[in-house]
C-alpha cells in the first residue's frame, strides 16, 4: 500500500474525512449525493468542499485516506515479526484482512470510477514493491530460496492486479481477501520449501 502526500488539514477536517472513510468503507460512495453526506455527517456542503472541490475529487480523497489508513495498519502488523517468510505471510494476510473489512459496495465503487481505480492500482503497485523488498531481503539473508526478487514481485503484482480487477472472482469465485490469503500461502510455500 502507498501513502500519497498528506494534505494539511485542520483537526476538524481530518475528523470529518475519517468519518467519511468509515461511512464509505461500510456503504460505498457512488450512491451518496453531497446532500446525503451533509445529512449523514451533520455538516455543510462548504465543509465537504473544504476537503475536495467536487464529488469525484472527494471520492478520490476518501479512497486515498482509506489506503493511507490501511498502509499504517498493515505496516504496524509487521512490527515484531521475525523472518522473511513470516514477514511476507503477515504482509499479504494483513492486506487480505483489510480488504475483507471493506464492503463489496466500496470495492465496486472504487473499480467503477477510473480516478479511484487508479488510486487502487497505485497502491497495488506499492504493495508489490513492498513484497519485492521483503523477498530481496529474505534472499540476501539466506532465509529464502535464491530467486529473482523482481520476478517474484512482478508475479505477485500480476496476481494482485487480477484480484483488483475481479478476474479471480470471475474464474474462481474467491473474494479479494480470500485470494490474498491464497497468494500468501502460495508465495511463502514456494520461497521457503
Amino acid at each position: 500500500m502507498v501513502t500519497a502526500a498528506r494534505t494539511r488539514r485542520t483537526a476538524r477536517q481530518q475528523q470529518l474525512l475519517d468519518r467519511l472513510v468509515d461511512l464509505c468503507e461500510a456503504e460505498g460512495f457512488a450512491g451518496f449525493t453531497l446532500d446525503d453526506l451533509t445529512v449523514r455527517l451533520g455538516c455543510s456542503k462548504t465543509t465537504l468542499y473544504s476537503l475536495a472541490g467536487s464529488k469525484l475529487e472527494l471520492a478520490v480523497e476518501i479512497v486515498r485516506a482509506s489506503f493511507r489508513r490501511a498502509t499504517d495498519l498493515i505496516e504496524a502488523r509487521l512490527d515484531g515479526v521475525e523472518g522473511a517468510g513470516p514477514l511476507i505471510d503477515t504482509y499479504l494476510r494483513a492486506v487480505a484482512d483489510h480488504l475483507q473489512s471493506l464492503s463489496p459496495a466500496f470495492l465496486a465503487d472504487i473499480a467503477a470510477f477510473p480516478a479511484t481505480d487508479a488510486v487502487y492500482r497505485r497502491n497495488t503497485e506499492a504493495a508489490a514493491d513492498r513484497i519485492r523488498q521483503l523477498v530481496s531481503e529474505g534472499v540476501a539473508s539466506g532465509e529464502l530460496r535464491q530467486v529473482h526478487a523482481g520476478f517474484v514481485a512482478e508475479m505477485v503484482a500480476a496476481t494482485m492486479f487480477d484480484i483488483q480487477r475481479g478476474r479471480l472472482f470471475e474464474r474462481l469465485e474467491l473474494s479479494d481477501a480470500e485470494a490474498y490469503a491464497e497468494l500468501a500461502d502460495f508465495v511463502v510455500q514456494a520461497l521457503t520449501d
